[in-house]
């Protein structure tokens, strides 16, 4: 038996959307969460995020911790090589470095991660590490679930395993899963073998709850297959339909106790579940004027309206104003909407808590997410656009900060539930109500609440939301794949039209 092993603790995470030109630079995940040694510990430690399940694991298991590097980027476009080349490095430094010998590594990647060089950062990334820390060092790597699985990181890593939820609830837990993992290795007691399987598929957002049909069962095999003394770790990766790359698309990876043969066996049986789910996949969504009819028209509220075309969580720009612009046309009431736009943000700060506001917000970064649109109204708040979320959400944080943010209201609203704008200078995707409670917003009372999302804000929204309408909306995270062209994609791909 190994004692006191000392294991490092890292992660390089970023969700890269092929169709965004917002490029993701070193600044862009300095800005997000780039944290080095005991850092590490301070940030991650109460989180819900699989650092926290790597930082307890290490301690339910006795190892000695190295923190070495976690770096973290809001999903945006491709990271630049630079980037890629700095961060890598720099965690590569930092493990030669250590003060001990280091007996293995606890890995944090997102799996959809793409710079122009590289379609498959995250596989590159463990590629460099194992040429630095040799053929036998082990290597166990995390994914989130929306993760385009490459054959070669499955080849360069130990053993590899992606959140089984989506949203995303679970991330402590398979941290926790990845540290077991490591102490059955370094002890002696499992030999991982892994086998990837990949129909050739999209399988869209849109149906990638695993609370619900079509899969929902398929998460449950997996659930039961690590039930299996045999099997260490299954996973059921949906992918991410917004990189455009070769291995775009769902994987299964089935990590087994030295039986290749059962890895590859069950890796194929879930696959094949997947493939079986076809004639479930079906598209018909509303677009932005008819959703905001639907939610005027509802008697249950709030009314939560879901901008998928502006999915903060998927790398959009967070200032779509297709529903905003509805939602004035049809004089809807008691509605709220967030908007990524740090120069009307400005203008509310020049203008003044208490004081008449008029500006064109949001449809700045691009034309694929509407038209700016000129509201009136007066200047509600300004604050700093922190705020903590401490139950378990999608995407695991604790702190969020969305810097500099206002509030402004319009009229046409009650005094119970007012037309809002929540305008803000960072994109902060809507996985928390207290983005809303901490500028002093009762979500709950409100007749519409827009959310620039896909699945990830329903853990938080779902238990307040009278109904939810999804909507159609363009932008570089639409839920149609016939509004984007593929070009690197390996074909025929099944729901791409082909």
């Amino acid at each position: 038996m190994l004692l006191s092993a000392v294991v490092a603790i890292a992660g390089i995470l970023h969700e890269s959307n092929s169709f965004s030109n917002l490029a993701t630079d070193r600044q862009a995940f300095e800005r997000g969460r780039l944290r080095l040694g005991d850092q590490i510990l301070t940030e991650w430690a109460q989180s819900q995020h699989e650092v926290a399940g790597f930082i307890a694991g290490c301690r339910k298991y006795g190892f000695e911790m190295f923190p070495a590097l976690v770096a973290e980027a809001t999903p945006a476009g491709p990271v630049t090589g630079a980037a890629l080349d700095s961060l890598t490095a720099d965690l590569i430094a930092r493990l030669k470095a250590s003060p001990k010998k280091l007996d293995g590594l606890l890995l944090a990647l997102h799996g959809a991660m793409v710079t122009e060089q590289h379609p498959h950062a995250d596989a590159e990334i463990v590629r460099r590490l194992r040429q630095t820390l040799g053929p036998g060092f082990p290597i166990v790597v995390t994914h989130d679930f929306h993760a385009n699985i490459a054959p070669e990181i499955v080849e360069h890593s130990t053993a590899l395993l992606t959140y089984q939820t989506c949203p995303h609830v679970d991330q402590r837990a398979r941290g926790l899963k990845a540290a077991e993992l490591m102490d059955r290795i370094l002890n002696g007691k499992a030999r991982p073998t892994q086998a990837l399987a990949k129909p050739a598929m999209v399988y869209n957002i849109r149906f990638q709850n695993t609370n619900l049909e079509p899969l929902a069962p398929i998460t449950e095999a997996s659930r039961q297959l690590e039930g299996n003394p045999k099997v260490l770790a299954a996973s059921v990766s949906g992918g991410y339909q917004y990189a455009d790359v070769p291995q775009m698309g769902p994987s299964v990876v089935v990590v087994t106790d030295n039986d290749p043969d059962l890895a590859r066996r069950e890796a194929q049986r879930l696959s094949g579940m997947l493939w079986a789910t076809r004639d479930r996949l079906k598209l018909d969504l509303p677009d932005a004027a008819t959703g905001a009819r639907m939610a005027i028209a509802e008697p249950k509220s709030p009314v939560v309206l879901v901008e998928m075309g502006d999915n903060i969580g998927g790398g959009s720009a967070g200032d779509s104003t297709f529903i905003l612009a509805e939602l004035l046309k049809q004089k809807a009431q008691g509605w709220v909407v967030a908007l990524a736009d740090s120069e009307a943000v400005q203008a509310a700060i020049g203008a003044g808590v208490g004081r008449p506001f008029l500006a064109r917000v949001g449809g700045k970064y691009d034309r694929l997410h509407g038209d700016p649109v000129e509201i009136a109204g007066r200047v509600r708040l300004i604050y700093d656009g922190k705020f903590i979320e401490t139950e378990v959400r999608h995407g695991g944080q604790r702190y969020h900060d969305q810097g500099l943010s206002a509030v402004v209201e319009l009229a046409g609203g009650t005094d119970e539930a007012p037309n809002l704008v929540l305008l803000t200078t960072q994109r902060e995707p809507p996985f928390s109500l207290q983005q809303l409670i901490s500028a002093g917003i009762r979500p709950e009372r409100q007749k519409i609440l827009v959310v620039k999302a896909a699945i990830a804000f329903r853990p938080a929204y779902e238990p307040i939301a009278g109904r939810i309408i999804e909507v159609d909306t363009g932008g570089v995270t639409a839920v149609n794949p016939a509004r984007f062209t593929y070009k690197k994609v390996r074909r025929p791909l099944w729901g791409l039209g082909e």
